[in-house]
């Protein structure tokens, strides 16, 4: 027992560290993001200040079909800050939805990762528009 609480308390030190900090960390990301495809989130506080939201701005490459279209222009990201610069929730459009972890990486890069059924992962990198 005390070995497993030794390896946890180690695995959350290694968390701590590994999280991205940079000046002015505490932040939450506003603006709009693209990433390499076209698609943009337009990202904004949200509940007490701390949450993330992030509407669907535009839609390009395979995932622009007639059906997810239809939620450019809505909020499809809603997630708590569950620790500096990184946020979990959800991402949903329609019938779909996967559970989405956000990460500031600084304050240019936001990377959004998506998972569906917990092993189904995928993770992009969006850039703050100019």
């Amino acid at each position: 027992m005390r070995i497993l609480k030794t390896s946890l308390v180690a695995a959350a030190l290694c968390a701590s560290i590994a999280m991205p900090t940079f000046a002015g960390d505490e932040t939450v990301p506003s603006g709009t993001f693209v990433d390499e495809y076209g698609t943009s989130f337009e990202f904004q506080p949200c509940g007490a200040g701390t949450a993330l939201c992030a509407v669907l701005t535009n839609l390009e490459g395979a995932s622009a079909t007639e059906d997810n279209l239809a939620f450019v222009g809505k909020q499809v990201i809603e997630a708590e800050q569950i620790a500096p610069n990184a946020w979990k929730g959800s991402l949903a459009a329609g019938g779909m939805s996967a559970d989405a972890t956000i990460t500031q990486i600084d304050p240019n890069t936001v990377t959004i990762q998506g998972c569906r059924a917990a092993i189904l992962c995928k993770t992009l990198s969006y850039n703050k528009a100019s």
